[in-house]
């Protein structure tokens, strides 16, 4: 446990070192979303308040920047020989990936803090209880955590920081394919399907849901996909840590 804190705090103080991580994590989505609200928001009049919208759909698209930012530290200490050097001491593997998945996991409390901060001020009028509050953040939380382990595991088999970046475009590219943005009903049919039978549009669904006082219908596969995902990330990125840090 000391050493797990340790590293915790080791990564979390690299995180607010490093500028290009605090921009992805918390500037980048506020001006996503701007774009979003702003720009296209008065192109998709049939939809209510698009703000209220939106802002679900830029909460979970925070966790792909927070995920490559994850993937990306991992990569660096792999292949820099910091993790080497972690061998040489009474440190676990398992201390060595909770540091980053834990300081990715705090990178993505503050992102939705802020983004949260800001769509209040472009009018974002959320009309959820305390309780639903609650358990929408803590969805979100669990899903950031299931993301941001299977991240250290791309990031544990990235041969280069750049090549584990490439993470970060299937995250970011995948929220458009949900109904982050737009209702599943107008896509084509095609595209319709893959929105449906992926785990962003129903975490996007509860996590609305919540907000605004509509009511759940997306819960419990919101939770499974995201425990579902969770568990299988954590085999998989502390696994492959084990086998190549042994080498």
């Amino acid at each position: 446990m000391t050493a797990t804190l340790t590293l915790v705090g080791r990564s979390i103080r690299l995180s607010r070192r490093n500028l290009d991580l605090v921009v992805m994590a918390i500037v980048l989505p506020v001006l996503m979303m701007a774009l979003f609200v702003y720009v296209f928001g008065g192109a998709l009049r049939h939809i209510e308040s698009y703000v209220d919208y939106v802002v679900p759909g830029i909460l979970v698209l925070c966790t792909g920047y927070g995920a490559t930012s994850t993937a990306m530290s991992v990569a660096d200490d792999m292949r820099k020989g910091v993790v080497d050097r972690f061998r040489s001491m009474p440190i676990g593997g398992f201390a060595v990936l909770t540091g980053h998945v834990t300081a990715s996991v705090a990178r993505n409390a503050v992102a939705t803090f802020a983004v949260v901060l800001v769509a209040l001020l472009m009018g974002f009028r959320p009309t959820g209880s305390p309780v639903a509050w609650v358990l929408a953040m803590g969805l979100l939380m669990l899903y950031v955590l299931a993301l941001s382990w299977l991240a250290a595991g791309f990031g544990v088999i990235a041969r280069t920081v750049e090549s584990a970046s490439l993470l970060g475009f299937f995250m970011l590219f995948l929220p458009y394919l949900s109904s982050a943005f737009v209702p599943v009903e107008t896509m084509p049919a095609v595209l319709r399907v893959v929105s449906e039978h992926q785990p962003i549009t129903p975490v996007i669904e509860t996590v609305r849901a919540l907000l605004v006082s509509e009511p759940v219908t997306s819960g419990r596969l919101a939770v499974a996909w995201s425990v579902g995902l969770l568990v299988v990330a954590f085999g998989w990125a502390t696994w492959l840590f084990r086998r190549i840090s042994s080498r």
